[in-house]
């Protein structure tokens, strides 16, 4: 059984093994699209190829759409090149649900893979040639938040964007450059309308894209190196829009022991490839059951009807509450803390997680008591049936190969959107007093005790990757696991940091507390655990 056009000819082997398989012409969708493309994407990665690939194909399935995917790839052509191509853009969707049963289905909704090098003439040729066809209607991305800077981390302009703004258009070599190059090449075969959708899972993502773009077309313009015209086309809703996005569907890595029930079914050539990018793709790709995509409804050049495979258009303001309920208070931040309190515990899964007493319970509080009370209920997704859903199915789903040290990664960069904004809510409400939160603090003492990098049986552990590590570790590389130390002296200059907590703790009346669970966190081994069952 073999993943590609000739392999899934003869569908009763696979269908025999439990795969769905497409159910339309696909030749007839690849050249419909080749000629009338309605939606291109750019990143090739699990998120997309779990969700939004899958969702065209059931939508293929039923006769309601004709044409299918096109994706580019602009970060590692090597996900094209060894991956998509060599399986004829076929991939695997394997369906981890809560009650133990496992979905297979085969996925060739994607009809055609590009890669965005505007150095490979054939590669940017066929890409100019998208942009320019009339049916276009949509351009997404799923690229990673840090796919839109155009600086380092130390806020200077990456290299290549220096360079592209000074060289035009022609043959960009950053990203969001090639990008803005291929939408000038729609605006000059006739301001052409279109959507530029971000999808990826950060708050405002639609402004992200458009303030990257947008500072390469008055960049371009300033220099004299185009049409003065584009400038105001990017800017003319009408023609361009930058909706905002929500997204949630947990995606993990491809694991081995799904690639075990593939194998065994008798898939071949089913190896993952590490590239030279250090990018992990696999011809599979397994995810969860739940999935949710909020768009605000702003497609100049019109949209399929995708509301009917699921996705929720609205307007900007809804979908800023759902981000905010979902980020601030319904599965980030409870996400966060079991990440936080699994390293420190030792757990290499987090639905393991679930099954641990205190650790249940310091969820369930977070979420229900602490953080409900200021959620703003954006009327399309339900905040208290939002967390049911990701406290009794998503998170404890035995068979999501979900780790604390993945979702531990930047932790840094997400204390002050997933607890920071809750503390703020309750400063700005008259009837709520910021100090009742007794919880979230404990995430942060927790937090500054997982930067230790000793785990609560005195054992050293990695720390996950994250920009601050080397900003905050050096303030707590003086503790040690024992009592009667000056927690505060280490502590305070990190409690007052506004850009790790989104406050001042010190100013928000927190910081006493924080101390007081950290100088517990750090009283000897079996602190953790001690602590946590007193107070949860």
């Amino acid at each position: 059984m073999k993943l590609n056009a000739q392999g899934i000819a003869d569908r009763k082997q696979w269908e025999e093994k439990g795969y769905v398989l497409p159910r339309y012409d696909r030749a007839k969708v690849a050249a419909a699209t080749r000629e009338n493309p309605f939606w291109i994407h750019f990143g090739a990665g699990n998120i997309f190829r779990a969700f939004q690939a899958n969702v065209v194909q059931n939508l293929l399935n039923d006769g309601i759409l004709d044409c299918g995917l096109i994706v580019a790839e602009g970060f590692d052509y090597e996900i094209v090149e060894k991956m998509n191509r060599p399986h004829d853009d076929y991939s695997i969707l394997v369906t981890l649900k809560a009650n133990g049963s496992v979905e297979k289905t085969v996925v060739g909704s994607v009809v055609e893979s590009c890669i965005l090098d505007s150095e490979n003439e054939a590669e940017y040729g066929r890409l100019k040639e998208i942009f320019r066809k009339d049916s276009l209607q949509m351009v997404s991305f799923t690229i990673t938040e840090k796919g839109y800077s155009l600086v380092n981390g130390k806020g200077e302009m990456l290299p290549a964007v220096r360079e592209d703004f000074v060289n035009g258009p022609e043959k960009p070599v950053s990203y969001i450059g090639k990008v803005t190059s291929l939408l000038y090449t729609r605006y000059l075969a006739g301001e052409k309308p279109v959507a530029m959708v971000s999808m990826d899972n950060c708050s405002h993502n639609g402004d992200k894209l458009y303030a990257a773009v947008s500072a390469f077309a008055e960049a371009w313009t300033k220099n004299g190196l185009i049409d003065k015209g584009f400038l105001t086309y990017v800017n003319s809703k009408d023609k361009v829009s930058f909706p905002w996005s929500m997204i949630d569907k947990i995606t993990p890595r491809p694991d081995a022991s799904v690639e075990a029930i593939l194998k065994n079914d008798g898939v071949e050539e089913l190896e993952p490839v590490i590239t030279s990018k250090n990018t992990y793709v696999a011809p599979f790709v397994n995810a969860e059951e739940c999935e949710y995509l909020v768009i605000e409804d702003a497609f100049p050049n019109g949209r399929p009807e995708l509301e009917k495979g699921g996705l929720m258009f609205t307007d900007r303001e809804t979908v800023d509450k759902v981000e905010k309920m979902k980020v601030c208070t319904c599965l980030n931040p409870l996400h966060t803390t079991l990440a936080v309190f699994g390293c420190l515990l030792g757990y290499e899964k987090i639905s393991d997680e679930m099954k641990d007493r205190e650790l249940k319970k310091l969820v369930e509080t977070i979420g229900y008591k602490e953080g409900l009370p200021v959620v703003v209920d954006p009327g399309v997704l339900d905040p208290k049936e939002f967390i049911d859903t990701v406290l009794n199915v998503r998170i404890p789903n035995p068979f999501m190969p979900d780790t604390p040290q993945r979702i531990a990664t930047d932790t840094s960069q997400k204390l002050a959107i997933r607890f920071g904004e809750t503390i703020k809510a309750y400063e700005a409400a008259p009837e709520l007093d910021v100090k009742s939160l007794k919880l979230i603090p404990l995430v942060f003492a927790g937090w500054l005790r997982y930067l230790m990098a000793v785990d609560d049986e005195g054992r050293k552990f990695e720390l996950s990757p994250d920009p601050l590590l080397d900003t905050v570790c050096p303030y707590v590389a003086g503790l040690e696991l024992k009592e009667d130390q000056d927690v505060e002296c280490a502590a305070a200059p990190v409690l007052r940091m506004k850009q790790i907590f989104g406050v001042d703790l010190y100013e928000a009346g927190l910081a006493e507390t924080v101390i007081g669970y950290l100088k517990e966190l750090t009283a000897g081994v079996g602190a953790v655990r001690a602590t946590l069952k007193k107070y949860v």
